[in-house]
């Protein structure tokens, strides 16, 4: 599901292509998803809305969830390449909270809060579906995270020191996203929300840092 901010625009001429066709499809399942809600738009409606076929929609989406949870594979990456060029001198844990300024400050569509991340949220609390695939994405990208951690300080992919820094780091994310969209839904404030989120991040780094202290996390 689309919301504020812009992808970054490939510089190839095929890549765009994909890219617009990508595009055209989440906007028309974006448009579909607000008029009539997630659970009664079919993947044919969204096809024809789109002016493409349907296994066009597969191509670029694996599934119907996908086409709402459009920005998780970004998310993924740019987790992914803020570890690949961390500064030796920073710890991982320190980085990933580092990004968490970095994204608010850049006013990044992932830390956004305003009316359509409100419709985001509710959208999702409707759906037993797109929560039972915001849970999977959340352990996909707990895997995604502690490979990541492990290779910025050169440990073997499973590391147990790694996964459990993931799980603790995802927990202190989730909680923050919570709680700061419940502040904007309550107080309408968008720079509180914004505060309230890293104020848990910081303080769930503190914490990180304590549980993995004698490890390269921390």
């Amino acid at each position: 599901m689309l919301m504020d901010g812009a992808m970054p625009e490939p510089s190839d001429r095929r890549s765009r292509k994909r890219l617009a066709t990508r595009r055209a499809i989440s906007l028309a399942a974006d448009r579909l998803f607000r008029e009539r809600g997630f659970d009664h738009v079919t993947v044919d409606e969204i096809a024809e809305a789109a002016d493409v076929g349907r296994m066009t929609v597969f191509n670029h989406f694996a599934r119907k969830e996908d086409m709402f949870f459009d920005r998780d594979e970004e998310g993924r990456e740019i987790l992914q390449e803020t570890l690949r060029r961390r500064d030796p001198g920073v710890s991982p844990i320190e980085t990933l909270r580092r990004l968490g300024h970095r994204l608010v400050a850049e006013q990044a569509p992932f830390v956004q809060f305003s009316d359509g991340s409100l419709d985001f949220v509710r959208t999702v609390e409707g759906s037993e579906t797109l929560k039972a695939r915001a849970r999977a994405i959340r352990d996909e990208i707990a895997q995604v995270v502690t490979a990541a951690l492990s290779e910025s300080v050169g440990r073997d992919p499973g590391d147990p020191d790694a996964r459990l820094a993931a799980g603790l780091l995802l927990a202190t994310w989730t909680s923050a996203f919570i709680l700061a969209h419940q502040t904007f839904r309550l107080r309408r404030d968008a720079e509180e929300a914004k505060a309230v989120l890293l104020a848990i991040v910081d303080k769930g780094s503190v914490g990180l840092k304590a549980a993995m202290a004698g490890t390269p996390y921390a």
